[in-house]
């Protein structure tokens, strides 16, 4: 079965850097659009970034944008999240998302199927 096996969270001071991690299994991954998400205490699960399949279209919410990198290996089945001048509005549960998609690239929870657990990022003031 399908599995998303996120690593890399952590707590981090205001304007540090985290790489996020998260490994597929059980799936073609070249045929899966890639997401994180996060979701803070008491809060909604929000979209943070998304890659197509082949790694060449992204798309960030305007909250992380020019801060936030999403990348992809499809040699190692993985994509990351690259983290930089973090902020205390950061702090969240991570998540992991995989869509078999191989057009429009989805930015919305419902269109994703599968998720990971989901890696804790806490940003200390």
């Amino acid at each position: 079965q399908v599995q998303l096996v996120e690593s890399g969270g952590g707590l981090v001071q205001v304007g540090g850097s985290l790489r996020l991690s998260c490994a597929a299994s059980g799936l073609t991954f070249t045929s899966y659009a890639m997401g994180w998400f996060r979701q803070a205490p008491g809060k909604e699960r929000d979209f943070v970034a998304a890659i197509n399949w082949r790694g060449d279209s992204t798309y960030y919410a305007d909250s992380i944008k020019g801060r936030f990198t999403i990348s992809r290996d499809n040699a190692k089945n993985t994509v990351y999240l690259q983290m930089n001048s973090l902020k205390p509005g950061d702090t969240a549960v991570y998540y992991c998302a995989a869509e078999l998609r191989r057009g429009v690239v989805p930015r919305r929870v419902p269109d994703y199927t599968y998720w990971g657990q989901g890696t804790q990022v806490t940003v200390s003031s």
